[in-house]
């Protein structure tokens, strides 16, 4: 079940929309009503509002339970621009882009997993009837590659790396 709702031609620059858009992407709806709420950006309130509207369309449309949505997708493009002209000097015009936005948010349901854990699949996986856990989790640790090695930053005296050098050794 995935609600969506758009809004179009918002006359906001995309880069300060998505400024609001990225406070909520991957967040439960209670918690990104909120954070939208609160937030000091002019750009929130349509956002806050084009998510309200997904809300009821999940709850109309899918029956769905607000506190089981989240926020799964959320993409602000950019709309038309409007061309305007402003007189400058020696008689020439320039051009000024009244930038708009176009905004898409798709809700989900959480679904409770019931799949079993890496540790109680790697049990299974590993053969023997008496399975410590020190065994299980040294089977799921990440290996060491030959090919990989540890790059280790000079260090100054002070304890910071240094990083810009005007001449190379």
């Amino acid at each position: 079940m995935k609600a969506t709702a758009k809004l179009k031609y918002l006359r906001m620059a995309p880069r300060k929309v998505r400024m609001a858009a990225d406070l909520i992407r991957g967040k439960n709806v209670k918690e990104a009503q909120t954070l939208l709420s609160f937030a000091a950006k002019h750009s929130a309130l349509p956002v806050l509002k084009t998510l309200n509207s997904a809300v009821a369309s999940a709850k109309n449309n899918f029956q769905a339970d607000e506190a089981n949505l989240y926020v799964s997708y959320i993409a602000v493009n950019e709309g038309p621009k409007l061309k305007r002209y402003r007189p400058r000097a020696r008689g020439m015009a320039y051009e000024i882009q009244k930038k708009t936005s176009h905004v898409t948010i798709v809700l989900d349901e959480i679904e409770q997993r019931t799949a079993k854990t890496k540790k109680k699949a790697a049990a299974k996986e590993i053969s023997g009837a008496s399975v410590s856990t020190a065994s299980i989790l040294a089977a799921l640790k990440p290996r060491f590659r030959p090919g990989q090695e540890i790059q280790k930053t000079k260090e100054r005296q002070g304890g910071m790396p240094k990083i810009f050098r005007r001449k190379s050794i």
